[in-house]
Formats: C-alpha cells, structure tokens, sequence
C-alpha cells in the first residue's frame, strides 16, 4: 500500500511540474518586425522568439494560430513553439464576397 501511495505521489508530482501546450488564435490588430511583437485584435501581445518562421508578408488583418506552452495558470506563458498563418487579410479596396 506504501509503494502505491508513493507512486501516486510521483506521479502527481510529476504532472504538477510539467508545461501545459496550449493554442491561441486570431486577426493581427499589429505587428512590429523589428521587436517580434503580434498585437491580435482581442488586444493580447506576442511576444515572437527568433526561432520561429514568421511570414515576411505577415500584416494587419491576417489570422495567425499560435501554439504555446507555460507551467501552469499563474505562472503565465513561456515560450511560443509556432505560429501558422490560417488565412492573409484582403487589400481594403477588394470584394471579398462570395
């Protein structure tokens, strides 16, 4: 009984100490290429690492996915692992309808 309560706490332990992959998406309010910054319409800031492509093209009104990873609620994120874009924003003068 001693054995599986100490695994059982291992393991809880383990679970607890583990990053959580999360996904995120939405249309680019902004973005600044020299800081590697997203600003997505729902006003929340990315901070883009280096090591991820990024579209050279990537601009206002394109809708971006973005998966992550941080250690737990409080803890905020901590590292971005991608970011795809979904779909590019239409030039404002085009008709976009079906």
């Amino acid at each position: 009984m001693s054995k599986l309560l100490a695994l059982s706490a291992a393991f809880a332990g383990l679970v607890a100490s583990s990053a959580i992959a999360d996904e995120t998406e939405g249309l680019v309010m902004a973005y600044d290429r020299q800081d590697g910054i997203v600003v997505l319409e729902d006003k929340t800031v990315w901070q883009l690492p280096p090591n991820i492509d990024i579209p050279a093209n990537l601009g206002r009104g394109d809708r971006v996915f973005f998966e992550f990873t941080f250690p737990g609620e409080e803890d905020g994120m901590t590292e971005i692992t991608a970011m795809t874009r979904l779909a590019v924003a239409l030039p404002a003068d085009t008709d976009g309808g079906s």
